[in-house]
C-alpha cells in the first residue's frame, strides 16, 4: 500500500470539546485549560482580538463619523442627446416631468444637464433642463427649440 492509494475519510470533523463539564469532559476540570489564577482565567475576561488589557479598544477610540456630509449638496445627472432621441417622439417635450415618468432619471436628482454625445434627428422641445452648447446646436440643428 502506498500514500496515493489510501482512501480519503469521510466525517473527519470532530466535535470541540465541551469545556467546564468536569473532569470527565475532556479538558480539565476546574481550571477548564484555562490555566491557574489571573486575568485570563476569570469568567469576566474578553479574550478577543479587541481586547486591550483594560484600555478603551481601538474601534471605541475612533471618531464615529467620516467625514461631512453636506445636506444641500447638489445632486447632477447627466443624459446624453442620444438616449433622448431613443426614447422621445419627434415634436414631444422634455422636461424634468417627462424624463421621470420615462425612468430615466430619479425623482431626487436636482439639476439635470443634456450632454451631445450621440446624434439626433427629431424635433424636441426642451424646456428647464441645463444642456451643453454643442448638445444645443444639434438640437436646433435637426429643428427643435430650446427653452
Amino acid at each position: 500500500m502506498y500514500l496515493e492509494n489510501i482512501p480519503k475519510r469521510t466525517n473527519r470533523k470532530s466535535k470541540g470539546k465541551r469545556l467546564g463539564r468536569g473532569y470527565g469532559s475532556g479538558v480539565g476540570g476546574h481550571t477548564v485549560g484555562r490555566g491557574v489564577k489571573g486575568q485570563k482565567s476569570r469568567s469576566g475576561h474578553k479574550s478577543l482580538v479587541a481586547f486591550e488589557g483594560g484600555n478603551v479598544p481601538f474601534y471605541r477610540r475612533m471618531p464615529k463619523y467620516a467625514g461631512f456630509k453636506s445636506m444641500s449638496l447638489t445632486k447632477t445627472q447627466v443624459i446624453n442627446i442620444n438616449t433622448l432621441s431613443e426614447n422621445f417622439k419627434s415634436g414631444e417635450k422634455v422636461t424634468k416631468e417627462s424624463l421621470v415618468e420615462k425612468g430615466l432619471i430619479s425623482k431626487k436628482s436636482n439639476e439635470i444637464k443634456i450632454l451631445a454625445e450621440g446624434e439626433i434627428e427629431k424635433k424636441l422641445e426642451i424646456e428647464g433642463l441645463k444642456i451643453s452648447s454643442t448638445a444645443k446646436e444639434k438640437i436646433v440643428k435637426a429643428g427643435g427649440t430650446v427653452k
